[in-house]
């Protein structure tokens, strides 16, 4: 009997290493490949970023990297936004599910990469994200995103955009740099041609 109890402990215990072994793996190749590593943003500054960027009731709002989903259930729970969100690591978006089945947090989160998905019906966009890598995902919002979409980077600044308000860093609160930017999208001017008759 005792035998039997300390091998189901060591099957268990070697499942479970590998399994936060191929999670850490996991994890460190989204973060070269992905986007970059999980940095949860701090809470006030998820709650300062959605009541700066104006969420209103009903709202369709993507944060293309979720994490555990908190800037999902803050915009549903606050303001009553449709909040979605995108987390290609499967460890992390596992906790998320855990916070939304254990703590009720709201919002739909999708293990998944964003690039899959059309985001042309969104009202607003989260995004938290390195550099080079919002250089990369401009290409998309720029072709897909509607005019007058809100897009809000925290940290960091997206490529060529210009934003139109910067919330500088509050370092008693422990809140980084945001930078808000409307999509503005020139109307293509329809050509016509006028046609001319010969005098005969």
């Amino acid at each position: 009997m005792l035998y039997t109890l300390i091998l189901a402990l060591a099957i268990f215990g070697v499942i479970f290493a590998s399994f936060i072994t191929i999670a850490l793996l996991t994890s460190y190749s989204v973060a070269i490949f992905g986007g970059g590593p999980f940095l949860p943003t701090p809470k006030k500054a998820v709650k300062k970023i959605l009541k700066e960027i104006g969420v209103k009731k009903g709202d369709i709002l993507y944060d293309i990297g979720a994490g555990d989903g908190r800037f999902l259930h803050y915009a549903e729970k606050l303001y009553g936004a449709k909040a979605i969100g995108f987390e290609i690591d499967p460890f992390v978006f596992f906790m998320g599910k855990l916070k939304q089945w254990i703590f009720g947090w709201k919002g739909k989160l999708i293990r998944s990469n964003f690039r899959h998905y059309d985001l042309s019906d969104a009202n607003i966009v989260i995004c938290y994200m390195l550099p080079n890598t919002l250089i990369e995902y401009q290409k998309k919002f720029d072709k897909e995103l509607k005019s007058g979409t809100l897009v809000a980077s925290y940290t960091f600044h997206i490529g060529s955009w210009k934003p139109i308000k910067i919330i500088e860093k509050d370092a008693k609160a422990g809140i980084k740099k945001i930078f808000i930017y409307k999509v503005t999208k020139k109307s293509k001017k329809r050509i016509t041609k006028k046609r001319i008759s010969k005098r005969t």
